[in-house]
């Protein structure tokens, strides 16, 4: 059975997207990307942009799932709030379109695409094309990260 799969690398200034469809054991890329939102705009126009985008993805690709990276606290606390702030608004746009979530930690999703939880991020990346069977590393890096956390989900539910 086809399974449509949204990951997402959220973050204020760029929040990675990858789109995958699994069908049975195989794992096809559809599109991936970032929202970029102007680093000069008030926090809750960037909030939209992020909102909107997350929306639109949602209506085009119709998603079975929507995985997420898990916020996991850092030493830079204002960091931290404002990832929470952009992962708020893309798990509110898939509630809306009442779409299943799930959320992983870094460790967890290196773990399900390298087998190692302390891979590095260019292992990772290597493994998201060699998984993905994409001609190249997907750029930018965000972008891989959210196709990591999109087949960390497939099998998943």
């Amino acid at each position: 059975m086809k399974k449509i799969i949204i990951g997402f690398d959220p973050g204020l200034a760029d929040t990675g997207f990858g789109v995958i469809e699994e069908n049975g054991n195989r794992l096809v890329n559809i599109c991936y990307g970032t929202i970029k939102t102007p680093a000069k705009t008030s926090l809750e126009s960037r909030l939209e942009t992020i909102y909107l985008a997350v929306k639109k993805l949602i209506k085009t690709h119709k998603p079975n799932l929507i995985s997420i990276e898990r916020l996991f606290f850092s030493r830079n606390v204002s960091t931290a709030l404002i990832v929470g702030q952009a992962r708020g608004v893309i798990l509110l746009a898939a509630a809306q379109a009442r779409i299943p979530i799930i959320e992983f930690t870094p460790n967890e999703v290196k773990q399900a695409v390298s087998s190692y939880g302390a891979a590095s991020k260019q292992q990772i990346q290597k493994m998201v094309k060699v998984l993905l069977q994409l001609e190249v590393i997907p750029k930018p890096d965000d972008a891989a990260d959210a196709l990591a956390i999109a087949i960390c989900a497939s099998g998943r539910r």
